[in-house]
């Protein structure tokens, strides 16, 4: 697989053996694959999405997070769902299988293809922010709802030819994400008021999709 120079790159964990090998075996046709991480909020998915995108290369791998379809906080303002920011119905998840669709029928001769990107600093998706190349083989999709199974959700593991589950430690888990909110602004009470009212519950919710992966993932 393609390397950039170590120079260049962060520290990243290495990929456990079974599952470095299966990513080779995934891209061992050359064709367009699309594979999927999905995980509890805190689990380590863009950590490791990197981790994969530097194994494989940047000109071969594109990351496409899930978290670019965040509806924006005047619409959750206006549907009443600002504090639960995160859940499944706060995402437009048609919008997000249409484009795991579009990446699937893309052609090496085709058109670039546009997804949005959420940024933290300003808790905001932020369209066409990210630009798949018609000859990416690899595209990674991380997210926490890639196997529910409720609504337009449902549609999501069909358009990925793997997905990943990522297990950690949920003490770790939680850990971090109390760390992330604070970061972002949130005092320590607030931070961890927001992980037990609405990352648990969630993470709870992405936990029962585990049976649906293709490949549990040990991770840290």
């Amino acid at each position: 697989m393609t390397t950039t120079p170590a120079q260049n790159l962060p520290l990243l964990p290495s990929l456990p053996p079974e599952s470095a090998t299966r990513l080779q075996a995934l891209m061992a046709g050359g064709q367009r694959r699309l594979l999927g991480l999905v995980g509890a909020p805190g689990a380590g998915k863009s950590t490791l999405a990197a981790a994969l995108l530097q194994a494989v290369g940047a000109d071969r791998a594109q990351v496409v997070p899930m978290d670019g379809f965040h509806l924006a906080n005047v619409e959750l303002q206006r549907l009443g769902r600002a504090g639960r920011k995160g859940a499944p119905d706060t995402f437009d998840s048609a919008g997000y299988v249409a484009l795991l669709q579009r990446l699937r029928e893309q052609r090496p001769d085709g058109d670039i293809v546009y997804a949005p990107e959420f940024r933290r600093e300003i808790e905001e998706p932020v369209a066409g922010a990210i630009a798949v190349l018609p000859s990416t083989q690899l595209v990674i999709t991380e997210g926490n709802y890639l196997l529910h199974d409720v609504g337009p959700w449902a549609g999501a593991a069909a358009m990925l030819d793997e997905v990943w589950y990522v297990d950690i430690d949920d003490a770790l888990r939680e850990e971090r994400l109390v760390r992330r909110h604070e970061q972002f602004g949130r005092s320590a009470e607030e931070a961890r008021a927001w992980v037990a009212s609405t990352d648990a519950p969630n993470a709870r919710l992405i936990a029962a999709t585990r049976v649906r992966a293709h490949h549990v993932l040990p991770w840290s």
